[in-house]
């Protein structure tokens, strides 16, 4: 399971560490993608392959723009000597990432964030519907 928050700075050439945590279990080799919430998603390939699979499983007329999408925004990122990945300039954009971000564990997966729209997401969630929310899981 991914988890935890880690703030960390983005460089000018585009690559952000990768909290030693998180690429336990990421690996050396993931896939980087805009997936949704405007923020860059981090697959570990087990993870990807079954989103991928997913996507296969419904009929073609539903799934074929996810699957455009999801291809022209997603890129195989390696983790290079120092810890970090390179993350291209369109998924910067989309993410509006400059030179911070923060770097959480979503379960099956982790994302990087703009620091600003991250607070401002978290902002939105009151200790109250979070309980609300588990309750109504069974929790």
């Amino acid at each position: 399971m991914l988890c935890g928050r880690f703030d960390h700075t983005i460089d000018t050439k585009g690559r952000l560490s990768v909290p030693s945590k998180m690429r336990d279990k990421l690996g050396t080799s993931f896939m980087a993608a805009a997936v949704m919430d405007h923020c860059v998603s981090l697959y570990p390939m087990e993870e990807w392959d079954k989103l991928l699979a997913g996507l296969a499983e419904m009929p073609l007329t539903k799934a074929r723009n996810l699957q455009r999408y999801l291809a022209s925004n997603a890129v195989d990122v390696q983790v290079d000597s120092h810890g970090r990945i390179l993350l291209p300039k369109h998924l910067l954009e989309y993410a509006n990432l400059e030179t911070e971000a923060v770097v959480i564990g979503a379960t099956n997966h982790a994302e990087v964030w703009n620091p600003a729209a991250y607070e401002q997401l978290m902002a939105t969630m009151t200790s109250e519907e979070v309980e609300a929310e588990f309750a109504a899981l069974g929790f």
